[in-house]
C-alpha cells in the first residue's frame, strides 16, 4: 500500500462485483472510504485500487464503508520538526531477528507475478493476527531494527513493506502486530504503519494521524477500537 512512501494494493479472494469504473472488484475484501466529496475503493483482493465522486454506489456492491475524518485544508503540505528524533537503542535480539525477516519480506515482494505483490505482502503482514498482542515497547525495537536492517537493500523499500517486515518480526517474537493501512485526504493518498496497544503511530511522522485505517489484521474496515470491539 504504498507508492513511494505511500502504496497502492493488490491480492486475491471472494466474489467479484463490478465497481463504478467497471473493474471487477471483490465484494469480501473492498473497503470505500468516504468523504463529502470523494470515495475510494480499494480492493484489497485484487489490489484494484478507484478515485471516485462520493455516492452510494459503493455501499450496494456490498463494499465495507470506512467514514474519513475530515482535516483541515493542507493542501497536501505539514509541518516538519527540524530536529532530528533521539535513535531508538535496538537490543541485538532484535537487530538478528531483523535481518532474515527483511530478506523475506523483500523476497515476498520480488517473488511470484507483479500484479500480486500487495496481496502476498497485505497477507504476510496479518499473519500473526490470532497471537497475543505486542507492547508499545516491542512495537517501537521491531520498527526501528527492521529499518535498521533494511539499510542496504537494493530494492524499493517504503511504508507497505517496512510495515509488513515489523509485523513479520514482531509474529516471529510471537506477537500480534497493529498493522494498519489507510486512506488520508487533501490530497488522497495511501499509507501503511505500525501502531501502538493504543492505537498511536509506532516511529511515524506528525502526519500519520490524517490517516484513516481501512484495513487491519482483522480484516477490511477501522481498527478493533474504532469498532467498538476489545482487544
Amino acid at each position: 500500500m504504498a507508492t513511494g512512501s505511500r502504496t497502492h494494493a493488490r491480492h486475491r479472494v471472494g466474489r467479484a462485483s463490478t465497481s463504478p469504473g467497471g473493474c471487477a472488484m471483490s465484494r469480501k475484501n473492498t473497503v470505500a472510504a468516504l468523504t463529502t466529496h470523494v470515495c475510494v475503493l480499494i480492493d484489497y483482493d485484487t489490489g484494484h485500487t478507484e478515485l471516485r465522486p462520493a455516492s452510494d454506489a459503493a455501499a450496494h456492491m456490498g463494499a465495507t464503508v470506512v467514514r474519513l475524518r475530515d482535516t483541515a485544508l493542507s493542501w497536501g503540505t505539514v509541518e516538519q520538526s527540524a530536529v532530528l528524533p533521539t535513535p531508538v537503542p535496538i537490543p541485538l535480539r532484535w537487530r538478528v531477528g531483523a535481518v532474515p525477516v527483511v530478506l523475506v519480506t523483500a523476497a515476498t515482494w520480488a517473488v511470484g507475478p507483479r500484479r500480486g505483490r500487495f496481496s502476498r505482502l497485505v497477507r504476510l503482514a496479518c499473519a500473526g493476527c490470532d497471537l497475543p498482542p505486542a507492547t508499545e515497547c516491542q512495537s517501537r525495537y521491531a520498527v526501528c531494527a527492521v529499518r535498521w536492517a533494511a539499510r542496504v537493500l537494493p530494492m524499493r523499500w517504503a511504508c507497505l513493506e517496512d510495515s509488513t517486515a515489523a509485523a513479520l518480526l514482531l509474529a516471529v517474537a510471537r506477537r500480534r502486530a497493529e498493522w494498519r493501512h489507510g486512506v488520508a485526504t487533501d490530497p488522497v493518498r495511501l499509507h501503511a504503519w505500525i501502531a501502538d496497544p493504543e492505537g498511536k503511530p509506532v516511529e511515524e511522522p506528525a502526519d500519520t494521524a490524517l490517516y484513516t485505517p481501512t484495513y487491519t489484521p482483522d480484516g477490511p474496515g477501522p481498527a478493533r477500537a474504532d469498532r467498538g470491539v476489545r482487544p
